[in-house]
């Protein structure tokens, strides 16, 4: 066999193709999914709709995307405030990426948290009182967050145009799981010592663990930041 370089032929690659960067243009890149994509997959799950990719035109994929074009994408830094209290709650958030936390804050200054949400949740004003100027409730991120934002009113509106009861069963869900989950967290807090919650803690929410500073966690826990601390250090 004659040897290729006798005939003018390239060199071979010297690296496999995923380290190959633009100058080697035999290798197509391959183009990560749209963003729309994402978010429209995100609500899917969100509405309990399988989207199946041969059916491009059906009821389902349309309502989600009339949904869909309801929102808009904003990346927050940790800290930011979205919903505070005295102020109607205006907007309804799809995490792509990263934690937000739900609290109280009373006059005094002190915080109580009451749920924390994560990447596909989608959190909106459950509370009737929420989306008057009684509203007691706020929400901020704890992380850099990558979020998909609508308005409330409209997003309502576009849900509750499906007929007859959409809204009612698409809010069942959540305002359940809120309520089953505070209401577990109170009895935990009547019942048992705080060491046992820091264990239930670590072993239901390890990656809020990792993410979310041990103040804010202690807050959720119900308790001081000193007992949340000796919790931590005792393990």
């Amino acid at each position: 066999m004659s040897d290729p370089h006798e005939h003018g032929a390239p060199n071979p690659p010297a690296s496999s193709p995923c380290l190959l960067d633009s100058c080697q243009p035999e290798f197509a890149r391959q183009a990560g999914p749209q963003p729309s994509l994402a978010l429209l997959n995100s609500l899917s799950r969100v509405f309990g709709i399988r989207l199946h990719s041969r059916q491009t035109d059906s009821p389902e994929r349309r309502y989600l995307e009339v949904l869909a074009r309801l929102f808009q994408v904003r990346r927050v830094d940790p800290e930011t405030t979205l919903e505070q209290h005295d102020s109607p709650w205006s907007h309804v958030y799809l995490i792509q990426h990263g934690v937000m936390r739900l609290y109280r804050e009373a006059p005094s200054g002190r915080i109580a948290v009451h749920h924390f949400f994560s990447e596909g949740d989608l959190v909106w004003p459950v509370f009737g009182r929420t989306r008057t100027r009684r509203n007691t409730l706020c929400l901020t991120s704890v992380t850099h967050c990558t979020l998909w934002m609508a308005s409330f009113p409209a997003f309502r509106s576009a849900v509750t145009s499906r007929g007859d009861g959409a809204w009612a069963r698409f809010a069942l869900s959540l305002t359940e799981e809120l309520a089953e989950l505070t209401s577990m967290r109170e009895f935990r807090k009547q019942t048992m010592p705080a060491k046992d919650r820091y264990r239930l803690l670590l072993e239901e929410y390890p990656e809020l663990v990792r993410r979310v500073p041990d103040n804010q966690l202690a807050a959720w826990l119900g308790v001081v930041p000193a007992t949340f601390s000796r919790l931590k250090n005792a393990r």
